[in-house]
């Protein structure tokens, strides 16, 4: 039995559509101690997690176990000196440590700080040093242990270092530890408005910002795994996301656990979209997510049968409807679209009992109160297009929306600006209410459902002798949905050439995160300019 109605109030209509809801939860509400540790005294067999690799490793946790192994790793984590509000940086791609290292974290009451495995040693060193992290959990797979440690020395807050499975010179085993550790676990003091999680995430301007969740995130959730993603009470909810990136979640934990439904973790490293469906069929997956660009490669190679899939659900970018119709005719299953951003969770959605439209983000959920406004923040009329923007409730307070920005209050002030927040998204709403997007106010790229800030890819570019000016814009591309594109101002002395376009872009990708790669690299005389010499990127796309 699900128990995601102990945390909130519900009002439906006469045709069973979600008109009204609102959250419940204690000062001390805590995920780890009021869900999964209920979970498990309720129903310790319940599956929670169904992890296999594309190696063909299996292992299938449920929620009694879940709770022995946070409880062991808090232990572990305890005696190593981690204590409540301090920041740990998690980077365990898709490896089931994740799970229990999460729950583990926000028992102890310390900021869980899940980032990818792509980053660059340049990258980790930034998040640690902003963000003050005091330690490490990361997988070693990859060469990720090898950037950690060729940033130590730069990164003075960070004193403790785990990896998990093996063991290695600079990094504690802390499998072992776990393994050796008490499964028994003192409750700890935390309140529900203190920091439980924080992603860092892109913006047109400067490095990454660092957003911060309170505990009230996890619940918030629950509209998203139970009315978007419609995840049933004993079924399998798969979300295709790596554990760096707040799509995690969104899918792989907090809502499908409240809702009763065990977490399907595919560990893969390149994507394929066959074995994409033949895990699917294999465990017999109920509800999927994904971004638009994975069901843009399923209709390219062809769907294939998907017997026990009951429902489908995207975000991330906007959704073609060519790909909504070829995804239909395969399956008989209408994708439901919806909205929300690292700072928040489900906003728009095509909710169960709606009929979802192809194309569009859906209608607003009813936690939030969505409106549209022009830039002088007046109200959008008709189906004129405008800022997407929340008006919080009547207590000054919205649950779903981040607590702030990572020492930048300034910022966390000017997105909260004139009592609303303001998402810099733009749309327009249809007569019937229904959200169409159309754009960022801002300059991020959104590329294969990851978001890229263009200013972390300039200051690569800038540094390449043959650059003497650069802008990075996203342009349309069928498969991830937006490229990203350097256009580029050569520096004296260098010639434009196919063989100059390759390097540059080589050269660069070498430094870069792969998700921020540069697809296409071009050359022009001189950049656009506004009048007050600002590069107009419009009309570069």
């Amino acid at each position: 039995m699900s128990i995601y109605r102990d945390f909130c109030e519900e009002t439906f209509d006469e045709q069973g559509v979600l008109t009204e809801f609102r959250l419940k939860y204690s000062e001390n509400y805590n995920f780890g101690y009021d869900v999964v540790d209920r979970i498990a005294a309720q129903t310790p067999d319940k599956t929670a997690l169904v992890w296999c690799s594309a190696t063909g490793e299996e292992r299938i946790f449920s929620f009694a176990e879940m709770q022995c192994l946070s409880n062991q790793t808090a232990n572990a984590l305890a005696l190593g000196g981690v204590r409540k509000g301090d920041r740990v940086m998690v980077a365990l791609k898709r490896n089931y440590e994740y799970w229990y290292c999460a729950v583990a974290l926000h028992k102890l009451g310390a900021v869980l700080i899940p980032v990818t495995h792509m980053l660059t040693a340049k990258d980790i060193a930034y998040r640690v040093n902003s963000a003050e992290i005091a330690a490490v959990i990361a997988t070693p797979e990859g060469d990720v242990l090898d950037r950690i440690d060729e940033v130590r020395a730069e990164c003075p807050s960070l004193r403790k270092f785990w990896t998990v499975r093996q063991s290695r010179q600079g990094f504690e085993n802390l499998t072992e530890q776990i393994a050796q550790a008490s499964a028994q676990f003192a409750r700890v003091d935390t309140h529900v408005h203190e920091p439980m999680i924080m992603y860092f995430t892109s913006g047109t301007t400067g490095f990454p910002k660092g957003v911060m969740h309170d505990h009230t995130y996890t619940l918030a959730h629950i509209l998203t795994a139970v009315y978007w993603q419609q995840v049933v009470d004993g079924g399998l909810h798969f979300t295709v996301a790596e554990t760096g990136w707040g799509k995690a979640s969104w899918g792989k934990i907090y809502g499908q656990w409240l809702a009763g439904s065990a977490v399907m973790v595919y560990d893969f490293d390149n994507f394929d979209p066959r074995q994409l469906v033949h895990t699917i069929n294999r465990y017999g997956v109920t509800t999927f997510c994904a971004p638009p660009t994975v069901y843009r490669y399923l209709v390219k190679k062809g769907v294939g049968e998907m017997p026990s899939l009951r429902h489908a659900s995207t975000a991330g970018e906007a959704l073609n409807p060519e790909v909504f119709r070829r995804f239909y005719e395969a399956t008989g299953i209408a994708l439901a679209e919806g909205y929300g951003q690292t700072e928040s969770t489900l906003m728009l959605a095509n909710l169960r009992g709606m009929t979802a439209r192809p194309g569009s983000m859906g209608k607003p959920t009813p936690l939030y109160h969505v409106e549209l406004v022009r830039e002088d923040g007046s109200p959008c009329q008709g189906d004129e297009v405008g800022e997407v923007v929340v008006v919080p409730s009547g207590t000054g307070r919205q649950d779903g929306i981040f607590c702030g920005y990572c020492g930048n209050d300034e910022l966390y002030a000017h997105v909260w600006r004139d009592g609303v927040y303001h998402t810099g998204d733009t749309a327009r709403r249809d007569e019937e209410g229904y959200f169409w997007f159309h754009g960022r106010i801002d300059d991020v790229i959104k590329t294969g459902g990851f978001r890229v800030g263009p200013f972390e890819i300039e200051n690569v570019l800038m540094e390449h002798p043959a650059v003497m000016e650069c802008s990075v814009v996203g342009v349309p591309d069928p498969l991830r949905g937006q490229a990203i594109k350097a256009v580029v101002v050569l520096a004296p002395g260098y010639t434009a050439s196919p063989e100059l376009q390759r390097e540059i872009r080589d050269t660069c990708n070498h430094r870069l995160a792969e998700y921020k790669w540069i697809r296409i690299v071009e050359f022009v005389a001189s950049m656009p300019r506004t009048i007050s010499g600002k590069i107009r990127k419009t009309e570069q796309r």
